[in-house]
C-alpha cells in the first residue's frame, strides 16, 4: 500500500502518464505502515483491466451539488463516483453501466459505506419496455447458521459484540447484483465498469474530511484487526491525515481479477475462499480485546448465492405513480402505505405545520405495521395486498387525530383481514411485544447512486455494507471490508419469540433501502434515494412531500431540514438541529410532538427529468460534507 504525495501524483498526470504507466517513485508518508503484503501481480497484457480505457483519466478536483444539462446525469456522495458514472455514459454505456461504474468507484473512495463485501437494491426504469424492475442483491444468512446463533446462555448477545465478528456477515450479493444488471440490461461488460475504479485504486485519491472522520470513528476496532489496520491506519495505528494520497493496490488487484474472470472467482474461486477464511477465523491482533466470534459461512453459501429480479412496488400519490423496491426491503411498501394515508388529505388546504403533523402521524402508523409484519417474503407471509388496500388505508387513516400527536407508539393493525385470500392469515405477535428496529437500523451509513441516460433509462441504487465500516474486517490481501448485514435481523428477548424478521438459514434480513422513481402519466420525472438506516424511508418521503406538496424545487426539497417519525415507543421524532429550531417545529410541539437531536439525517441524491428535455442532478450541499452532481452536457 502506498500513500504518496498529491503533488507528485498531479505532476505525473500533467506529464501525460497513461493509465498503465507508473508514477515517479513515491515520497512515502513517514507515518505510513508497511504494505499489507507484496505488490499485487500484474494481471497480464491481455487483461481487460489493463487496456487503457477511452475515458478522461483525470478525475475532477472540484464538484457541485446541483447540475443541469442533457445527454445523461449522475449524482452520488463522492465526486469521483459521479465522475465514473458520467464517463461510462460518455463511453457509450447506459444508466445501468454507469450505476455499476459509480458503485465500483465508491467501493474505492467510500469503502466504509459500500463495496463488493456488501449488497443492495437497484431500481431500474427500462425505457424500451416502459417497465421498472428491482435487482435484489441483499445478503443472505449462511445455511449452517441456526436461529439461536445470536443468543448466549439464553440471552441476546450484545449488538457491539456481534458487530465486529464473523457472526454478523451475510453472504455478499453486490457482485452478483452488478453482474445480473449488466448481463440483462447493460450495454458494456463488467470489465469496462471497473476500469476507472482500478485506476483510482492504483494511483490513489486524496483523503478528505469524510474519509478521515469515518476512519476516526472506527479507530478502536480497526486497530484490533490486522488486515484492517494494515490498510486504513498508519504505522502508529492512526488515521491517515486529510490530504494524504490513499491507495489500495489489493482492491485494484481484486477488481482486475473480477474484470478478467467475472464473478466466478468471487463466488466459486480464490476470493470466496478468502472471504470464508476471514469470517470463520477473524484476523484479530494478538492483543485484541474484541472477542473473536467466528461465523458459519462456507464456500457453498457463496457458490449458491443468487440475486433476485423482482417487480417494483407501485402506488399512486397526487396522481403520480410512485415506484419503489419491495420486500425484503421495507422501503417501498412503507413509503406506499404512508403516502396512501396522506393522499386522503388535501395538502393545499392545510398549513405546512398541519400537513407535517399528518405526515408524522401517517409515518407512525406505517412503521407500526412495518416493524410488526415485514420480513423476507420467501420465508414470511406478509400481507402486502392488505397493507396497500383502500379499505385498510381508510381504517388506519381514521386513527389520525388532526389536532394532536400520538403520545404512545401506535399498535399494528390487522391487514390480513383485507387480503384477497384471507386463508393466508397468520397470528399477530404476542401482546406487549414491541417489534421495533434492530440496533443496526439506527446506523446512518450506506450510500445512494442516481443515474439517467440519454436513452430514457433511470437507475436509483442504494448499496451498503450496513454499519459504517461494515463488520470492520478487511479480507486479507483483497482490499475490501465485509458487511454486518445480519445484525439487521430483529433479536427478541428470547430465541423462540416469533417475528417475521428473525434470523433463519438462507434468509435475507429486512432492509430500509428505498430507491424510488416517480412517473407522471407513465413517464419518469424523478428518481431519488438516500442512505440512513431506518431513516432512509422518512428521508425519501420528506423529499417527495417537499417537492410534490410544498412545491419546492428538487434541490431545495433535498436540502431542507429533516425529521423522522418511526413509531418510537416514546413517540418522539428524530430531527436535525435546523428542523428543531424552525417555526414548524415550535408549532408542532404545541400539538404534542417532541423531538430529539439526530444530528444530520441521510445523504440523498436525486435526478429530475425536466419538460424541456434537460435533467437536473442533485446531491447534498452540506450533509456528509457535500455530494456531487454532474451532467454529460451542461446547459
Amino acid at each position: 500500500m502506498r500513500h504518496t504525495n498529491l503533488a507528485l501524483l498531479l505532476a505525473a498526470t500533467l506529464l501525460g502518464c497513461s493509465l498503465d504507466s507508473q508514477p515517479p517513485p513515491p515520497t512515502t508518508n513517514p507515518d505510513a505502515g508497511n504494505d499489507a503484503g507484496p505488490e499485487p501481480a500484474d494481471a497480464g497484457p491481455d487483461s481487460p483491466a489493463d487496456a487503457e480505457p477511452p475515458l478522461d483519466p483525470v478525475p475532477p478536483t472540484t464538484f457541485v451539488p446541483t447540475a443541469v444539462g442533457k445527454g445523461g446525469a449522475a449524482a452520488t456522495v463522492d465526486h469521483r463516483g459521479t465522475w465514473a458514472a458520467i464517463e461510462a455514459l460518455r463511453a457509450g454505456g447506459n444508466a445501468i453501466d454507469a450505476a455499476v461504474a459509480a458503485a465500483a468507484m465508491l467501493g474505492v473512495t467510500d469503502p466504509f459505506s459500500c463495496g463488493v463485501g456488501g449488497g443492495g437494491f437497484m431500481l431500474v426504469w427500462l425505457a424500451d419496455k416502459k417497465q421498472a424492475v428491482v435487482i435484489d442483491h441483499r445478503e443472505t444468512t449462511p445455511q449452517g447458521m441456526k436461529h439461536t446463533a445470536y443468543y448466549q446462555d439464553g440471552a441476546p448477545i450484545a449488538f457491539n459484540d456481534l458487530l465486529t465478528s464473523g457472526l454478523s456477515v451475510g453472504v455478499p450479493g453486490t457482485l452478483r447484483g452488478w453482474d445480473e444488471a449488466l448481463r440483462r440490461y447493460g450495454k458494456r461488460p463488467l470489465a469496462d465498469a471497473l476500469k476507472l475504479a482500478i485506476f483510482v485504486a492504483k494511483k490513489g485519491f486524496d483523503v478528505d474530511p469524510t474519509f478521515f472522520d469515518q476512519t476516526t470513528r472506527n479507530i478502536d476496532r480497526f486497530r484490533q484487526i490486522q488486515s484492517t489496520r494494515a490498510l486504513f491506519l498508519n504505522a502508529a495505528g492512526d488515521p491517515f491525515p486529510v490530504g494524504t494520497i490513499f491507495t489500495n493496490p489489493d482492491l485494484a488487484a481484486t477488481y482486475e481479477l473480477l474484470a478478467k474472470n467475472g464473478p466466478a472467482i468471487f463466488y466459486d474461486g480464490d476470493i470466496g475462499k478468502d472471504i470464508v477464511a476471514t469470517v470463520t477465523n477473524p484476523p484479530f491482533t494478538a492483543d485484541a480485546t474484541i472477542v473473536p466470534r467466528p461465523g458459519f459461512m462456507t464456500v457453498s453459501d457463496l457458490s449458491t448465492y443468487e440475486a433476485r429480479v423482482r417487480p417494483a412496488v407501485q402506488t399512486t400519490y397526487r396522481g403520480l405513480t410512485i415506484l419503489g423496491v419491495g420486500l425484503p426491503s421495507s422501503g417501498g411498501l412503507t413509503t406506499g402505505m404512508t403516502l396512501n394515508l396522506l393522499d386522503g388529505f388535501d395538502s393545499a388546504s392545510m398549513s405546512k405545520t398541519d400537513f407535517l403533523h399528518h405526515w408524522l402521524e401517517a409515518s407512525r402508523l406505517a412503521y407500526a405495521d412495518r416493524n410488526t409484519f415485514m420480513g423476507d417474503p420467501e420465508f414470511v407471509n406478509v400481507p402486502v395486498e392488505g397493507m396497500l388496500s383502500a379499505a385498510y388505508t381508510a381504517e388506519r387513516r381514521a386513527l389520525i387525530d388532526p389536532t394532536m400527536a400520538s403520545i404512545e407508539a401506535k399498535p399494528a393493525g390487522n391487514p390480513f383481514a383485507h387480503q384477497v385470500d384471507p386463508s393466508g392469515a397468520k397470528p399477530k405477535p404476542p401482546a406487549g411485544f414491541h417489534a421495533g428496529e434492530s440496533p443496526a437500523e439506527l446506523d446512518p451509513e450506506t450510500t445512494h447512486i442516481t443515474v439517467a441516460d440519454s436513452f430514457g433509462n433511470l437507475v436509483s441504487y442504494t448499496c451498503t455494507i450496513e454499519y459504517e465500516g461494515g463488520n470492520g474486517m478487511v479480507v486479507p490481501g483483497r482490499g475490501f471490508l465485509l458487511n454486518n448485514e445480519l445484525t439487521d435481523f430483529n433479536i427478541p428477548a428470547t430465541a423462540d419469540t416469533p417475528h417475521p424478521n428473525v434470523l433463519e438459514p438462507g434468509k435475507r434480513p429486512r432492509s430500509s433501502m428505498s430507491p424510488t422513481i416517480v412517473l407522471s402519466n407513465g413517464v419518469p420525472v424523478l428518481a431519488v434515494g438516500s442512505p440512513g438506516g431506518a431513516t432512509i424511508i422518512t428521508t425519501v418521503m420528506q423529499i417527495l412531500v417537499n417537492h410534490i406538496d410544498f412545491k419546492m424545487p428538487i434541490d431545495e426539497a433535498l436540502a431542507a431540514p429533516r425529521v423522522s417519525q418511526r413509531n418510537a415507543p416514546n413517540a418522539t421524532s428524530s430531527a436535525e438541529p435546523l428542523f428543531m429550531s424552525s417555526p414548524e417545529a415550535t408549532a408542532l410541539q404545541a400539538k404534542g410532538h417532541a423531538f430529539s437531536d439526530a444530528g444530520l439525517i441521510g445523504a440523498a441524491t436525486a435526478i429530475q427529468l425536466n419538460a424541456d428535455g434537460t435533467m437536473t442532478a442533485v446531491a447534498e450541499p452540506v450533509r456528509r460534507n457535500g455530494g456531487s452532481a454532474m451532467v454529460v452536457e451542461s446547459k
